[in-house]
């Protein structure tokens, strides 16, 4: 429980420099009551009156799961995974590479289920990433499709999804095997990460992470379905379109979450702006999770003025800072539209904070409020010292949805997660005297321009509300005199010419002189990762070499 001095305005408590989440307790099982992540969501959708609706579409073939056969399916996967040939147990690993489809809801199920660790991966690594990932995680099987299967090593037993023995698993009729017994300290998922700084690391993820993750969710769908009924209003059927694929700890998180509610699920294998546009209006979308770069496109494009998207009812916005210029640019097209703002990282295993409700909502820029059963420290970076409301510094976090470190990397555990429990998250950010936490930047990316640190989200805000700049990404480029100068990549509206200068100048006017923009390159799309996350590392990269012209 919180300590009774804690400002009940901020949640920041003075004696121990701590801030308090605002929100009611999350109710949990016991943590020495056994059970599964997977056992529990579905005891929260419960099985006596199924949702008719789908649980799962995919969004390029229109084909469905009904939460039946989802239930069925992950059953007798689960039976014929504990038995001969597999022969999996608690404690297994499964490597899973593939691309978004419907038998990874009903293989996280069944693995998850029985106790096995899931490990997914991003179909698109190199051969040498994944031989990282298999080398970190050390599975006893993988599962894949035809397509990438290849880049798994040969001597790992791989079972494809896409093939003729796997559907056959999925509707054999066998009797269901007793269900191990698997603790919540329980390792249920590695996930991957670079962590808050360096290489690509494994996140360990436990049962009782993910189990407090899902009840958050869970009980924040219940409040709001209770205050339609107050109100006399039927809700709508909420239908989830995930832009983000299943690999990721959000997809991976929501997923968990949209079966616990029994929400209907919209997947897509690749990401295609025209196709998202598409599925909303064939599938009624509700809400649809996304990353501000797609927030730019909704608001900006005019191919959005060709669907029907009146479906659409929430934007779950993660991955990086929201300007409010940008926010007010999409709220001016979507007026009927909630912007919920939220932050998290892997290594958390789902939400730090969001925002609630359409006041929260409005708080633009914002991440939103510390999630239930979770404490914050902002610490100076150089001091250590605990900062108060309205202090920059790194935001450190801890509560029961923390990760149990990295696999097979106690050196980098031991620098990101304390003794007692505070994780160092490497993002800079402050929380306000509302309780309402703002992420500046990455510790790691700041421009050091001469004294002064730049961020360059913020400069991005900027960028973004020039209407004749379809993308944009700013990132340090080496300079003799002041360190490191902000340089920024531009992908222009089509037909429009703009010039460095105007660019430059655009910036200059509205920031002061040590954030000023100092060169430009054009360029046809900003690298970014599955989650919508700027890749500034490739710009880096190709800024130094291919020099541009300094202006």
């Amino acid at each position: 429980m919180p300590p009774p001095s804690i400002d009940p305005r901020s949640g920041f408590c003075p004696t121990n420099r701590t801030f308090y989440s605002l929100r009611p307790e999350t109710p949990l099982p016991p943590e020495s009551f056994p059970i599964s992540a997977a056992e529990f969501a579905l005891s929260l959708l419960g099985s006596s009156s199924l949702p008719l609706q789908p649980a799962l579409i995919d969004a390029f073939s229109s084909a469905s799961l009904s939460f039946p056969s989802l239930l069925s399916q992950s059953s007798s996967l689960a039976t014929a995974l504990c038995s001969s040939p597999f022969n999996l147990s608690p404690g297994s690993v499964a490597f899973i590479l593939s691309p978004s489809r419907l038998e990874i809801s009903v293989l996280y199920l069944a693995l998850i289920s029985i106790g096995v660790v899931v490990s997914p991966a991003n179909p698109a690594s190199s051969l040498s990433e994944i031989s990282h990932q298999i080398g970190l995680c050390k599975p006893s099987i993988a599962f894949s499709v035809s397509s990438v299967a290849s880049k798994i090593p040969s001597e790992i037993p791989i079972l494809l999804l896409d093939s003729p023995f796997f559907t056959s698993i999925l509707s054999s009729n066998v009797p269901n095997s007793p269900v191990p017994t698997i603790k919540q300290s329980d390792t249920a998922a590695i996930l991957y990460s670079s962590g808050t700084t360096g290489r690509v690391k494994g996140v360990i993820l436990t049962h009782r992470n993910l189990i407090a993750c899902i009840a958050d969710q869970h009980t924040r769908r219940s409040e709001k379905l209770a205050e339609a009924a107050a109100a006399g209003e039927t809700p709508s059927q909420t239908v989830a379109l995930f832009t983000i694929p299943l690999f990721h700890v959000f997809g991976f998180f929501m997923l968990f979450r949209a079966i616990a509610t029994g929400e209907t699920t919209v997947l897509m294998e690749r990401f295609e702006f025209g196709a998202m546009l598409r599925a909303i209006e064939k599938y009624k979308v509700t809400i649809v999770p996304a990353a501000p770069p797609l927030i730019v496109a909704l608001a900006k494009s005019p191919d959005v003025l060709r669907f029907d998207l009146s479906s659409l009812q929430t934007i779950g916005v993660g991955g990086a800072p929201l300007g409010r210029e940008l926010a007010q640019q999409f709220i001016a097209r979507f007026p009927n539209v909630d912007l919920v703002q939220g932050y998290g990282l892997t290594e958390s295993g789902g939400s730090v904070s969001v925002t609630v409700g359409p006041e929260e909502s409005k708080m633009y820029g914002s991440a939103g409020r510390l999630g239930a059963n979770l404490e914050a420290k902002i610490v100076d970076p150089s001091t250590g010292e605990a900062l108060g409301p309205g202090q920059r510094g790194e935001l450190c976090i801890r509560g029961l949805i923390i990760m149990k470190g990295y696999v097979g990397d106690d050196e980098a555990t031991s620098s990101t997660l304390d003794r007692e429990g505070w994780l160092k998250t490497g993002d800079l950010c402050y929380i306000n005297e509302d309780g309402f936490l703002y992420i500046v930047d990455r510790l790691k990316e700041l421009i050091k321009y001469k004294a002064y640190q730049v961020p360059p989200a913020e400069l991005e805000l900027i960028l973004h509300t020039q209407p004749g700049i379809a993308d944009a990404a700013v990132v340090p480029y080496p300079d003799e005199e002041a360190g490191e100068i902000p340089m920024a990549f531009v992908v222009r509206q089509p037909g429009i010419h703009l010039t460095e200068k105007e660019i430059m100048d655009f910036v200059a006017k509205q920031v002061a002189p040590y954030k000023k923009i100092r060169r430009v390159a054009f360029v046809n799309a900003i690298p970014k990762s599955p989650a919508g996350k700027i890749l500034r590392r490739e710009l880096v990269q190709n800024a130094l070499s291919k020099p541009p012209t300094k202006l």
